[in-house]
Formats: C-alpha cells, structure tokens, sequence
C-alpha cells in the first residue's frame, strides 16, 4: 500500500552524475555481480544487495535495509528443459522484472513461484515495490557472473512521480540490444500477455522491394509444380502474389531447443493457381513485419512437402484460380536456406498475369441477408472500442487469445457492425485503435443465430484477418466503390457532430444469451454446464489478468436493491484491495451490510470519482503482506474482503442510442436530493438463513474501469491505455494526465446489487445486474418481472418519440422490485459474466436468470 512505502532515495538526477563519475561507474560492468561500488556518489541499494550476497555463505540474503524500487518493465519468456530433466514439462514461463533504486537499473529473475503476481497484474510495470529476500543464481560457465533472482516482495501502488528511464544499468550487458532473457537459450521475449503478437527488437522491418535482373532465373507456375514435385530434386523459383497473411503461431516447448519457434502462413498465387507458403522459425522476425499482402515475391531454394490434412485454407481471391491443396511450400532458414526477393510493383509485367486482390467489401445493410460462416471484408468508422479481454486457448492452458469488441458505422443502416476483433499480429494497430478512426478489416466470418431471442448476428476475425486504417496512401482497397462510398458519406457527417458521440471502453455483455436455458445448453461448449455455488470462489480466484469467463449457477434470488448512478460507487469502502498470497477465511473477510443507505438520487453528469473506489485502513491497523513463497500472512485487523463489479453503463450504444428516461408516477416513488434507500426488497427466507452461510462471496460493486466512456479526441493517448492490457514496459505518462472518473460516462443508469442464496443454504454471492430495455419490446408487451427484463439486457434502444418515451431507471427499479416477489424462494439459474480487472479487482455481473425448466 502506498503508505507503507517509504519514497525513493536516489531520483533521476542522479543518474546524470553517475556517469560523470568514474568512481560508480566501476559498478557498471559487463555482466558482474561482484564488483563493489566506490565511495563516490549516491549509494546504490542495489549494489548494496549484491554486495550482502556475495559475504554471505547463504545463496540468499535478506537485505539489512528495505527501500522501495520502482519497476520499469515486466517481459516474459519461455524456459527450456534444465539438463537432466527425464520428463518434459508442460509450457513454463518465466519473468524478467527491471527495477531501479534511483541509482541503477537491474533486471532481475523472478521467481516462478511469484508468477501469479504478473497473471494477476498485482505486479506490474509503474509501481514501487519492496524486496524482501532475494538470491542469486550463478552462470557456472563465465567467472563472477550472476542473475539476482527475486524471492519475496510486497507490491505497492502505482507511482505518481515520473519514473526516468535515464538511470543506467549497474550491469551493462543489460542495456544491449537485442534484448535477451536472462536464463534459458531463446533470443528474444514473447508479447506479455499473448504469443500471436511480435514484441521486442529481433522483428524486422526494413525489408524493401529491390529491382531484380530475371535473365537467368527459370520460373516454373505453380500448377506445374504441383504435377512434378514429387519427381524433382531442385525446384525453380516461384514468382507469386501475396494474397492473404495469417496471424503469427509460436511453436515454442520446453523440451525443443529451436531459438525463434515461429510459423506463418502466406497464401501465394501466380495465373495457374493458389498454394500455402509456410515461413518457419527465425524467417519469422526477418521477414513477417516486412511482408503485407498485395506484395509480389520471388521464392528460391525453398523446400516442398505434402500438405497437412485438417488444415483448411482460405477461399481463392479469385473463384477462377484453382486452389491447391495437396502440397505446401516451405521457407526456411537452412535445408536449404530460402531465398526471398520482394519484386517492386513498377517491375511487375502485364505477361506474368498475376492475380489482383479483389476485396469482399460487404455494407451493413447487406450484413443481415449474410448466410453464417460467409468471409467478407468491412470499412466504416469506429464509433466504440471496448477494452482488451483474454481467453484461454485450453482450460489448463497458459496461452490465451486477446481480443476485444468493436462497433464499425458505414452509414448504410442504423445499426453498427458488431466486431469479435481477435489479435492479428498487428499490435501496433489492436492496441492504438480508438474511436472515430477510420477503419478496415478482412476476412471476417459472419455468426449469427436467427432462432434465439435476441437474434445473435456479429463477425468475427478469422486466422487471416488483418486490420488496416483508412487513409494509408498504396493500400490496394482505396479505389473499391464501397469505400469510396463510405469515405463520401462520412464527410457529410463530419460537421454535424453525430461522430463525437462515440465510445471507448468498460464492461461489454456480448454475445448476448439466449432466452431459454435449453438454446444456452446448446450454445455453450464446456465441460459442465452448471457450476456448484462451493466452485464459484475457486472460479474467480483462477481468473488471470482481463480474463473473462461465462458460468451458469443455481440459486434463489434473495435480496435485490436498487443503486442510482449517482451512488454507484457509495459501497466503496467495502472493498480494500490487498497484496496478499492466499485469500483470507470468510470469517477473516466478512464485510458488514453497507453501513450507511443513504444514496444521492441525483443524477450527475455520469462521471465518478476514483477517490472512492476503495478505502484505505488507518494507520495503527496496517501490517505488512509479503508476497512470496517465504511469506507469512499478516493480515490487517477488520480487513474487508475485496469484491467485484458490474456497471450500469456498461452496454456502450450505437450512434444516437443512448436511452432516454423519464419517471413513472404509477410506482408512487417520490426522490429528493438526499434519501434512504427504499428500492430493497428482502425475502424471508434471507433473514432466516443469513446468519448460517459457509460463504458469502461479495461481488457487486463497480469499479471505474467497467464503465464505458465519452470518447475525447484530445485526451485519446491516455484513454487508449486505460483499456488496453498492462504494457511491458513502463510508458511515462503526459504531462499532468487526467483521471478516468474526469471523463463523462456513456451512459448515465443505475445498477441493481443481487443476492443470490445456493440452493443448500449454505453460501450466497453478490452480483450486480444492469437492466436495459428496448422500446419495440416495450410496446409490444409490459416488462415489469426481473427475468423477462433479462431477456432483452443484451438488445440496443434506438431513439424513440416523446409520445414513446421509455421508462426512466428509478422507474424500471420499482417495477421490477415491486413484482420480483414471483421470485421467493423459486429455483432460478444465473449466468453470471466474471472478469479479473487485474490488481485483485473482480467483476462478476448477473447477464439473464432462468427457470430451471424453461
């Protein structure tokens, strides 16, 4: 916590003077952990550390003082197999933190058995942190050379000060380039919190077209090739057009030795056929960056093998190019070493009769007459951009996938396209798209499901997907009718300030679920469809960092209250966020009924204040958590325990769909300023079994990040990060940077906090559920019953006439507290949404309720 730490000794001025000074700098040597610091300048902690280490007989020390360090960077690697392991373990990965006492810079080994720290993003780049036990690992093959390991830490709050990246590294084999992980043989780092996406300096991009003299290269087509490639020991070279580009696959296992386990697809064409080009290991840094479709390459010395059965390649550009799909070409660096030239398009002959990439540009309004599973390419606008999520690849897996939704405008129809925009290799892209950014993407295939209420219909990215923004002079895309058109229609909608009304961010409920429980049977694909109440705790505490996961609980719904947006983040004070190792005992973490019911009622401008968000304990009960393997638990006295979220906000609208309230006077609820709470409705059966629980896991508060935000051109940097994965490695902030809760909120509801009893009695959960209405069913039929209003949570009001306005959100609380009372003491199952924000913040939001036999 912030008040434990005490401020660094050393800042950024006194890196300047380290490297004026001769005596300090003797500490800064190519690889040691010995050399001793002179008496010149600042003390460095750091040294001081290794310097404890080396006179101890001990292969770990506790440091004789503590001093906060900042963290600078978090980079993840995978570890090979040590030497003399017989059974090959599954993926492990490992993690290099730089830290900086003021003084130094060190990258340090974390301890595998700290990992959890980074999956949960407790540890994290920008924060101080204390280190309370540290070793050092020898490279027994160099003299005197060492890697400090980290053993046990505590994890404090992010910094307000500017962190400077000037202050050198105490080891200068650290600060080279390329960067290397600081054990195991692999060259280079994985992206933090995938494998899909290129990070680090190893991945070129300096690859241009070169004229190139064909006078003596035999060329052999494609189709021929495939006729006689079995019979040929050389193969003449290909000249080919790249017509897609799959996203980048890492093949690395700690039980093989390959330095850069990559693999990606290109699917080439020349006049007489398409075929998959493979590219593996380290042609992948070299080349994969530099290489984007359109592009015209010349392939030599390149290796042919039998095509792999079950992998099934994209439909040709062309529907009269035949697809060939016995065998594949192999690009790789040795057996024999390939050969590839990008051809200038200037040198590209009429002769050669190359394919032209022939977009599949489909409209919105073209979107609902789609058959499902069709690949189409779209163009338009953003108009919201949601956060980044990750799912695991394999329930037992540490891969995952990142993605996020997005809403894409192109004028043809009042409804968006609904994205599922997965990483595409693309991260300088993914991670900086924003709304109002023009915006294209490629094959993407159609979902939907006509049968289900609300009706499913988005699109989804596909392995050779790729994303582009609009306005990159060359791109291949430019002159197609359907851009043109979508390029003129935006600029009539430039002046009318319809396009600032966008997005960014929060809790998105999407896909929606269907009406019945039978159809969401049929929809989910999970090893068991209904998790016990006595799992939901083990359910959240695996969640990794932005991980979403969908569950389906059986329970009794027994207490439901209403919370206005003015007050949503009021029950505040129950959660104190805590850096711990294991989570406290129910009774240790009990948090009392909300000490105050006092809610404002007045509605706000939407913006909340992130002073509330949580509540830090006074002085005399703050005690010391270590984090670590070694750790001992100390526990504050009257520690609540921490809960999650879900927000009224959180269904970001289309252009122009924001809700329109309006109170309904037949509820007979009179607001003021300032009054007790009286939307609560409690059953009897509550206050019988309340005092008996095993469990009571609370999980209804809101936390900032959930909610969906105005998007502000002007501030778009820092709101791009605020939704985007914790980086690698630290980013300085701009001068003086806002706060989240100084930007107004999309969407202005209250929320509803739920009490779900299980069905023995014995453990109960609090959620929060966010109602939202669409005006056609309003007309249609009166939704005043909890579940029926779960049944359209997931579908877009349009704007509606004042003779058809929509009941306001204190009205819809009193119908359905007045008529949840169908619900005493009724079986019903929740699906629940559960999301780890990272540093022990969870979110757990009801989505829709059923009968048990509906």
């Amino acid at each position: 916590m912030p008040g434990e730490l005490d401020q660094p000794q050393a800042g950024s001025s006194h890196a300047e003077a380290d490297l004026q000074n001769p005596e300090v700098n003797r500490a800064w040597v190519p690889g040691g952990v010995i050399r001793r610091a002179g008496a010149l300048g600042p003390r460095s902690w750091i040294q001081k550390v290794l310097e404890q280490i080396t006179d101890s007989p001990l292969q770990w020390v506790t440091p004789s003082e503590v001093v906060p360090v900042l963290v600078l960077a978090v980079q993840r690697y995978l570890l090979e197999d040590e030497p003399g392991d017989i059974v090959p373990k599954p993926p492990r990965y490992c993690y290099d933190v730089t830290i900086s006492d003021g003084v130094y810079q060190e990258k340090c080994f974390l301890d595998p058995r700290l990992n959890f720290l980074v999956y949960k993003n407790i540890l994290k780049v920008g924060i101080e942190m204390k280190i309370f036990r540290v070793s050092c690992l020898y490279n027994e093959k160099r003299l005197g050379q060492g890697i400090l390991c980290i053993d046990n830490i505590h994890c404090g709050e992010e910094t307000s000060d500017t962190i400077s990246s000037a202050t050198p590294f105490r080891n200068s084999a650290h600060k080279e380039l390329p960067e290397r992980p600081l054990r195991g043989g692999k060259s280079h780092y994985l992206a933090l919190w995938n494998n899909e996406d290129p990070y680090g300096d190893i991945w070129l991009t300096n690859k241009q077209p070169e004229e190139y003299n064909f006078n003596n290269t035999k060329i052999i087509s494609l189709a021929h090739l495939e006729m006689s490639w079995i019979t040929r020991r050389n193969y003449p070279a290909l000249l080919v057009r790249i017509m897609h580009k799959s996203r980048l696959r890492y093949c690395g296992k700690p039980d093989k030795k390959m330095i850069e386990p990559y693999q990606t697809f290109l699917e080439v064409a020349d006049s007489s056929g398409t075929v998959s080009v493979i590219m593996w290991n380290s042609l992948c840094p070299e080349w994969y960056k530099c290489l984007r479709v359109g592009l015209v390459l010349l392939l030599q010395d390149y290796s042919v093998k039998k095509s792999f059965p079950f992998r099934l390649q994209p439909l040709p550009v062309d529907p009269q190019i035949k697809l060939i799909s016995t065998m594949e070409v192999c690009l790789n660096v040795q057996d024999p070493p390939s050969n590839i030239t990008i051809i200038p398009e200037r040198q590209v002959k009429s002769e050669w009769r190359l394919p032209k990439l022939n977009h599949r540009f489909i409209t919105r309004s073209e979107l609902d007459d789609m058959p499902e599973k069709q690949i189409c390419d779209v163009v338009g606008i953003l108009v919201f951009v949601g956060r980044v999520q990750r799912l695991k690849k394999k329930e037992n897996s540490e891969d995952f996938w990142t993605y996020r939704w997005i809403h894409i405008a192109d004028g043809t129809s009042e409804q968006p396209f609904i994205v599922e925009l997965f990483s595409t290799s693309q991260p300088e892209i993914f991670e900086n798209i924003c709304p109002m950014t023009y915006f294209m993407c490629t094959q993407l295939k159609v979902v939907r499901n006509n049968n289900q209420v609300p009706k499913l219909l988005y699109l989804t990215t596909t392995n050779e997907s790729r994303m582009f923004i609009i306005g990159h002079r060359g791109q291949p895309y430019v002159n197609n009718t359907k851009v043109k058109n979508f390029i003129h229609w935006i600029k009539t909608k430039t002046d009318s300030g319809e396009m600032k009304n966008t997005v960014i961010g929060g809790y998105y409920p999407y896909p929606p679920v269907p009406e019945t429980f039978s159809k969401y049977s049929t929809s989910v694909k999970v090893q068991s469809l209904l998790t016990a109440m006595s799992e939901v705790r083990k359910e959240i505490e695996n969640l990794q960092y932005r991980e979403q996961k969908r569950i389906a609980i059986q329970g009794i719904i027994t207490i439901i209250k209403y919370i206005p947006h003015s007050s949503a983040t009021g029950s505040s004070s129950a959660s104190e966020t805590l850096r711990n190792v294991n989570q406290p005992s129910a009774s240790q973490t009990a948090i009392k009924e909300s000490q105050s019911q006092e809610l404002d009622g007045k509605q706000d401008d939407g913006s909340m204040s992130s002073q509330t968000t949580c509540t830090s304990l006074s002085p005399p009960k703050k005690k010391r958590i270590l984090q670590g393997p070694f750790a001992k638990l100390h526990l504050p006295i009257g520690a609540p325990t921490a809960i999650a979220i879900g927000h009224p906000e959180s269904r970001p609208q289309p252009l122009g769909g924001a809700p329109i309230g309006r109170e309904n006077a037949s509820t007979g609820i009179k607001w003021k300023a300032r009054k007790t709470l009286t939307h609560r409705w409690e059953s009897q059966l509550w206050r019988e079994k309340k005092f008996g629980l095993r469990d009571h896991l609370r999980y209804s508060f809101v936390y900032p990040e959930s909610i969906p935000r105005k998007f502000v051109f002007e501030h778009k940097n820092f709101l791009i990060q605020q939704y985007n994965c914790q980086p690698a490695k630290y980013i300085a902030p701009e001068e003086r940077p806002p706060k989240l809760s100084d930007f107004k909120s999309a969407r202005s509801l209250g929320h509803f906090e739920i009490t779900i009893l299980g069905l023995n009695h014995e453990r109960a959960i609090d959620v929060a559920f966010l109602p939202l209405y669409c005006p056609e069913d309003i007309r249609t039929s009166q939704i005043d019953t909890l579940l029926a209003c779960m049944n359209y949570s997931c579908v877009y009001p349009q704007e509606v006439t004042d003779s058809e306005r929509m009941p306001g959100p204190r009205a819809l609380a009193g119908d359905i507290i007045r008529a949840v009372t169908e619900l005493d003491r009724v079986h019903v199952i929740c699906i629940l949404d559960i999301c780890n924000l990272g540093n022990n913040k969870v979110e757990v939001v009801l989505v829709k309720g059923y009968h048990p036999f509906q």
